[in-house]
């Protein structure tokens, strides 16, 4: 799972306004690119959350990247930007502490005349970087690796007892008196020596 942008927009009556982004891994791209790939990324989180009703999540695939977007009642909304492999449980769930945290700390009369310059929040901090690897970041996600693991585990399980039995039955039988002259003679054709 990859995260590339977290963002908390305000949609307004008239427009969508970016509050408060956060962006990773756009050391990917050359110097001259990055500012125009975080320009599409916000330009494209933007759009998306204007056509989208209060209330609703969705997830729009756009290139090679999921943009997934939660707009709350309040107009508040949340857009994270991962690669395709993300589950959106995860992205969801680390919307809804996103929202959540940034409605704490910020004053709702601020959303709508906010921008990223007078909005100061650390709901974002951290966040991006934590959910590079949701198993540690979401305990859903990491029940569900663990139980993953278990039914691997007690696959090995089984696997291993079936082995030890027929390691079993093969011991009794190779330990046979005469077995043993049996197999040489069957491989060597001369009396039991194997030359």
């Amino acid at each position: 799972m990859k995260l590339y942008s977290l963002s908390v927009l305000y949609k307004g009556e008239a427009k969508v306004v970016l509050l408060k982004a956060r962006y990773k891994d756009v050391a990917s791209f050359s110097f001259f690119q990055r500012s125009s790939v975080q320009e599409f990324m916000t330009f494209t989180s933007q759009q998306i959350v204007e056509r989208s009703s209060k209330g609703t999540r969705a997830s729009v695939a756009e290139q090679d990247y999921l943009w997934h977007v939660y707009v709350q009642n309040d107009s508040l909304a949340g857009v994270v930007i991962t690669d395709n492999e993300s589950p959106s449980q995860v992205a969801f769930t680390l919307l809804e502490k996103v929202l959540d945290e940034f409605s704490k700390q910020v004053n709702r009369k601020d959303w709508p005349v906010g921008s990223p310059a007078t909005i100061h929040s650390a709901a974002l901090d951290g966040h991006l970087s934590r959910y590079q690897n949701p198993g540690d970041a979401d305990p859903m996600t990491k029940v569900q690796s663990l139980l993953e693991r278990g039914e691997k585990l007690g696959g090995l399980v089984s696997k291993s007892e079936m082995l030890g039995t027929q390691s079993k039955a093969f011991h009794k039988t190779a330990r046979r008196p005469g077995m043993v002259d049996h197999a040489c003679s069957t491989l060597g054709g001369r009396g039991g020596q194997i030359t």
